[in-house]
């Protein structure tokens, strides 16, 4: 996965600004004030920052956990989840190259929400984050349900054409119950 395409420093810009975006409203959808947001360790790193083994072929984006430790504390009890969100550049630049119509910013703004929705639900214990592909599956339906609750009543230009761009992930799974 050699010269892959990593975002532009304009990019980065908006990228930025997304995740900004982002985490207002996905604290407000949860309802979650400032402190209880920082509680879950996270950050957003592009294909620059990334190891080799957290870039992927396929997905817009994935999230890695890792186990941190606070400085200073030798106890066990000091250990907590970190998870980095790792945009793989290479792929969003792709699929916005094959689709025309689909916008850097909501494109951009509908990956990082949908992530930092996995990263709240993973923190307040409501999914495994070392679950069954079955319910990884359901997973991905939920969160895509949220995701776009979330973003449908936002007046960005584009979002509607990403919002049509992830409808198939909020039908129903074949052959599964919806939970």
């Amino acid at each position: 996965m050699q010269n892959l395409r990593t975002f532009s420093k304009d990019e980065i810009i908006i990228v930025n600004n997304v995740v900004s975006m982002a985490e207002e409203l996905v604290s407000n959808h949860y309802k979650m004030s400032a402190s209880e947001w920082l509680r879950p360790k996270y950050d957003v790193k592009t294909l620059a920052d990334l190891a080799p083994g957290e870039i992927v072929d396929g997905p817009f984006a994935q999230i890695v956990r890792y186990e941190g430790r606070r400085k200073d504390t030798p106890l066990g009890s000091a250990v907590f989840d970190y998870y980095k969100i790792c945009l793989q550049d290479h792929a969003i630049h792709s699929t916005l190259r094959k689709m025309a119509d689909l916008k850097f910013f909501p494109f951009c703004l509908y990956i990082v929400t949908h992530e930092l929705i996995h990263i709240v639900r993973f923190s307040k214990f409501l999914q495994r984050f070392d679950a069954s592909l079955n319910e990884k599956r359901s997973e991905e339906k939920r969160v895509h349900e949220s995701t776009h609750q979330i973003l449908h009543p936002v007046q960005v230009s584009g979002m509607a054409t990403v919002l049509n761009f992830y409808k198939r992930w909020r039908e129903p799974l074949e052959g599964m119950r919806n939970s």
